[in-house]
């Protein structure tokens, strides 16, 4: 077979490719090629292929699964009362961490005037970009504290 022809079959098959797909309609949550008799709000969908990935169904099973222990039996009232009062203290821990790094940030970023270091002398971009990431990392630290709050007042009081 001649390159010539190679190349007009391989062109044939990736036109029957685009063709394949055809119309596509949305009715709802559904797409479908065909509209059955009786569908209300199906709309014809213009442009582009549609790619409709499902997702995995959870079976009664697996959330049986999920809920349980490693062996299988179900967690007692004692036992996560210990688990609630191990994460309470590494949430607090945490929380303590941050509190020490925002004091730290803080100090450094002085009111939005801090130290220039080494090369920023010469180059005050440099500077300003200095000064922008601390006060993005303040910003991060500050959601970072709320979010360790939010997750302690989740959590029972320790007794």
């Amino acid at each position: 077979m001649s390159l010539t022809a190679t190349f007009f079959v391989a062109g044939l098959a990736v036109a029957d490719l685009a063709q394949a797909q055809g119309r596509i309609y949305r009715c709802g949550n559904e797409y479908t090629n065909t509209v059955q008799p009786g569908q209300k709000g199906c709309k014809l969908l213009e442009g582009g292929n549609v790619t409709v990935v499902q997702r995995p169904r959870m079976t009664t099973e697996s959330v049986r699964v999920a809920s349980a222990n490693q062996d299988g039996s179900r967690v007692d009232g004692v036992q996560q009362r210990q688990r609630d009062v191990g994460a309470r203290q590494i949430l607090e821990a945490e929380l303590r961490k941050a509190e020490a790094r925002q004091a730290e940030l803080l100090q450094e970023y002085n009111n939005g005037e801090p130290e220039k270091a080494g090369p920023e002398f010469r180059n005050h971009q440099k500077y300003l970009d200095r000064v922008s990431e601390l006060k993005a990392s303040i910003e991060r630290n500050e959601s970072d504290q709320a979010g360790l709050r939010r997750e302690l007042d989740r959590l029972p009081e320790s007794k």
